[in-house]
């Protein structure tokens, strides 16, 4: 079945609700079926892994490439590195594009001139839309008025709730960038049976995922598979479909739980 997709916030683009990394180690099939369920948003990020390396090639084989919403992040801090490492993405995935470039762990608004060299490189057709990813929250909010960004990678999990007011609700939707959310697991601890109040079931990855999937805020929700059995878990979310009240409550208290921990 194919999942629904939706678009970017303001950027136009769109994509399938779930996102997948390739930095973690998935084979190639894990994300050509990620694909096939309408996945398309695929973070080829820092660690270039073969398994989405060849699954890209794949599917841009088959005639698909332009389906296909690849993010390529640098977290270099000079604008000389950062087209150094755009030109070793394009070596190494054939590629002559990348559909987002994200501009990773900016806790504040970028220097001008690491501005000005991404946006060159969107002027020349490298890449097709420019985002940005930190882990203080608040910044978005002036990343927004910029206008130079046309998606977020926000931190966001049931542990890790302040982007609802700081981020979702700060900035008004007609003028919200796409929003991609990352660590739903917490790093594992959601899922973990040995970090659990007492009392309490664990949560599935799906749950993780459904939980921030169902803040509408959120279009796309990452995932990063080791594996074919992780993909499918994570696929299991669209499956299962959104959280009702008791199952957020749920959630809720174990990521309080874990956050005082």
């Amino acid at each position: 079945m194919h999942a629904p997709q939706n678009t970017l916030g303001t950027s136009g683009l769109v994509a399938g609700r779930l996102g997948f990394s390739g930095g973690y180690g998935a084979p190639a099939a894990a994300f050509e079926m990620a694909f096939e369920r309408g996945c398309n948003y695929f973070y080829h990020g820092s660690v270039r892994r073969p398994g989405m390396n060849q699954a890209i090639k794949n599917i841009a084989a088959k005639g698909q490439r332009e389906k296909l919403i690849i993010a390529a992040q640098t977290y270099m801090r000079a604008p000389w590195l950062m087209r150094w490492s755009m030109n070793r993405f394009f070596k190494k995935t054939g590629l002559e594009y990348a559909d987002v470039l994200l501009l990773g762990w900016w806790n504040g608004m970028p220097p001008q001139s690491i501005i000005d060299a991404a946006l060159e490189m969107k002027h020349k057709g490298l890449v097709r839309h420019i985002a940005i990813s930190g882990h203080e929250r608040p910044a978005f909010v002036d990343f927004a008025k910029a206008g130079h960004f046309d998606i977020f990678h926000v931190r966001y999990s049931a542990a890790h709730r302040g982007a609802e007011k700081e981020v979702f609700d700060a900035i008004p939707q007609g003028e919200r960038p796409g929003i991609v959310t990352y660590t739903a697991t917490r790093w594992g601890g959601l899922i973990s049976p040995r970090k659990m109040p007492a009392g309490e079931k664990t949560p599935r990855a799906s749950d993780c995922y459904r939980f921030v999937l169902t803040n509408p805020a959120v279009n796309v929700c990452m995932t990063g598979p080791r594996n074919m059995a992780e993909t499918e878990e994570a696929l299991a979310a669209l499956d299962r479909g959104p959280m009702q009240a008791d199952e957020m409550a749920w959630m809720r208290r174990i990521g309080d739980h874990l956050r005082v921990k």
